[in-house]
């Protein structure tokens, strides 16, 4: 049995061009040895980036190196990368788009929730970026996609479903939980939350018809009355193809099987052709497991 209190970070970064970039913000990681990179996955479609790390948790939440590791990426990329050159099919709210702790082992979801407000305390007010907290990070709980609605994240403002540059404006539709409260062209903002593990699972259906799979992308969340606790979105990725982009909140009642199945249902009336859709991260499991190899070779 683990005797480590574990947990993980998942970083998400708009970029995955850029090598010289993505390599500043992994040095930046690397001055953490104790909270190593266990998995990375790049969309160049997408233009986007996620990194997953995971220490060991001490009492106090605020000095894990987690936190310490996360927060050196954040300023590596706000040093590298500006939001105003970037353009991708996935949506954004700013370089490094969105940043999630979520317990592993032996961790209560209230005690990375404090590792997420200290980050979100040192984002915004030490580095002057307007951050928003959601999950267990906020004092309401509020939800990651309640933040994202308000923002206008689901919306592309540049032809082809892309989204392209920084912030249309500077005045913010939300007052930030930390920092200013404007956005920084360059930089965009910063949303972090606390929850318990979620997995992203793509489907891609084979067409160039946005709006049909708009419909079944509804049709599959829970939110239009589909599969519970299953958020869907429809992205373009690459020529021909959308993806069914899910976050899957509640694994334990539906997972990636449950949602391939039902847009293939969806699909076959619209008479569209799907593929065989993907995980973009590792399982609970994997990543512990790699995070223990990483932890035993560091020890030699």
């Amino acid at each position: 049995m683990l005797k480590q209190m574990l947990a993980c970070s998942k970083v998400y970064v708009s970029e995955s061009r850029n090598r010289a970039a993505l390599e500043a913000v992994e040095r930046a990681a690397k001055l953490f040895p104790a909270a190593p990179i266990v998995n990375k996955f790049e969309d160049v479609t997408y233009n986007r980036v996620g990194y997953t790390l995971v220490s060991e948790m001490g009492e106090n939440p605020s000095s894990c190196p987690l936190k310490n590791a996360v927060l050196e990426m954040v300023k590596a990329a706000f040093q590298a990368i500006d939001l105003q050159m970037h353009c991708g099919s996935h949506p954004r709210l700013g370089v490094v788009d969105h940043i999630c702790f979520h317990p592993l082992a032996g961790v209560s979801l209230d005690h990375v929730a404090g590792t997420a407000k200290s980050l979100a305390a040192d984002v915004g007010s030490g580095l002057q970026v307007a951050t928003f907290l959601y999950g267990a990070a906020h004092s309401e709980g509020r939800s990651l996609d309640s933040i994202r609605r308000e923002m206008g994240y689901f919306k592309p403002n540049s032809e082809g479903n892309q989204w392209a540059g920084g912030p249309q404006s500077e005045i913010l539709p939300l007052n930030p939980d930390e920092g200013p409260a404007c956005a920084v062209q360059r930089k965009g903002v910063v949303v972090v939350g606390a929850t318990n593990w979620v997995d992203n699972y793509n489907v891609p259906i084979f067409t160039h018809d946005m709006a049909a799979v708009r419909k079944i992308a509804k049709s599959v969340s829970g939110r239009g009355g589909g599969l519970p606790s299953v958020q869907a979105m429809a992205l373009a990725h690459g020529k021909g193809i959308i993806e069914v982009a899910c976050n899957l909140l509640e694994t334990s009642k539906v997972g990636g099987h449950e949602v391939q199945l039902e847009v293939e249902r969806l699909a076959r009336k619209e008479g569209m052709d799907v593929g065989e859709g993907y995980y973009t991260d590792l399982s609970q499991e994997k990543i512990i497991e790699n995070y223990l190899k990483l932890a035993d070779h560091s020890s030699l």
